[in-house]
């Protein structure tokens, strides 16, 4: 028998009673990690079945937008957007993210101007491939569309803000992705932003939103969340936020890190855009070590390639082949 941390005796990987989430290894086989103790781990999303258990899912970004803090508009022409969603299912993702609106603030684009953007990478990705799709709005008429044509996943990142968002989400069979925001879509916070107990404020604000999913007809099966690494947080809240993403995996649902290329990620290397993939490749792994289950990444074989060795490492799947020294 081996003690935890918390002075708890178990096996190695004893469950830590009242957390949620199975303690730490302390014993000679590797460093320490956290096992989500899920409410539904296996979770269906249309022609797709992920059994998060076993699989660390990998989260292709797909924007349809003219000023992505990223590619700067590489995809916002469709036909080029449709190839980066196609050409991100066969390099291994488990999942496209599909986005007509950055988050950042910034112009008011209509909502029909959104649901333009977005929903034909929808239908003709949905045509060719059994990915999962997400659509990443906070609008619900624009969920409904996306919806309609192929999207299986909501990915909200503001956290249902407009209460309208859960009822369209209920009255499908879509799953909903509710993220920790403080200001109103597409605006800045008035200041600075202030928390006291960075960890302890994300958790007590997404659960108070999941049980307003609930309340409105959303099942804990099609229910996932995320801390919203480096919205309304500065680089030290993230970083915080990271190390104790325990705290949020035991909410026991599905954690979503959106970590890819983030300024957290720039500042703690003094990198640039376009020069954060190591780092944004480190940060998706610790994070699948502390128990998130879904990264949103830009680079795609290169996640792929890290969460697929971050599932061998833990014996979750077998190496493609194993020949040396044998």
């Amino acid at each position: 028998m081996t003690g935890l941390p918390d002075g708890t005796a178990g096996t190695p990987l004893a469950r830590r009673a009242g957390t949620g989430v199975v303690g730490p290894r302390t014993d000679a086989a590797g460093p320490g990690w956290v096992v989500p103790d899920l409410r539904h781990p296996v979770r269906t999303f249309g022609r797709r079945t992920i059994d998060f258990d076993h699989r660390i899912a990998v989260m292709a970004i797909v924007n349809r937008t003219p000023d992505s803090f990223h590619d700067r508009g590489a995809t916002f022409e469709l036909d080029r957007a449709v190839a980066a969603s196609v050409r991100a299912a066969e390099q291994g993702a488990d999942w496209v993210d599909i986005g007509g609106v950055k988050f950042a603030p910034g112009p008011e684009l209509p909502a029909s101007d959104e649901i333009d953007r977005v929903v034909p990478v929808v239908e003709q990705l949905a045509q060719q491939s059994d990915v999962v799709i997400s659509v990443d709005t906070f609008r619900p008429e624009v969920a409904a569309a996306a919806i309609a044509a192929g999207a299986t996943v909501v990915n909200d990142t503001t956290g249902l803000s407009d209460p309208r968002m859960a009822a369209v989400v209920a009255d499908s069979e879509a799953t909903v992705v509710i993220t920790h925001s403080l200001a109103e879509p597409r605006r800045p916070l008035p200041a600075p932003p202030q928390y006291g107990d960075i960890a302890g404020e994300v958790v007590a604000f997404l659960r108070e939103r999941v049980d307003r999913a609930l309340a409105a007809g959303i099942p804990e099966s099609r229910i996932i969340v995320d801390p919203g690494h480096d919205l309304h947080k500065n680089t030290v809240h993230t970083l915080e936020l990271t190390r104790r993403l325990p705290e949020v995996v035991a909410l026991g649902y599905p954690v979503l890190a959106a970590v890819s290329n983030k300024d957290f990620v720039g500042e703690s290397l003094g990198r640039p855009r376009g020069e954060r993939l190591s780092g944004s490749l480190a940060v998706a792994t610790v994070s699948a070590m502390l128990g998130a289950r879904i990264v949103r990444m830009h680079d795609v074989a290169e996640s792929v390639d890290a969460m697929r060795m971050v599932e061998a490492t833990l014996g979750w799947r077998t190496p493609v082949e194993s020949r040396h020294n044998t």
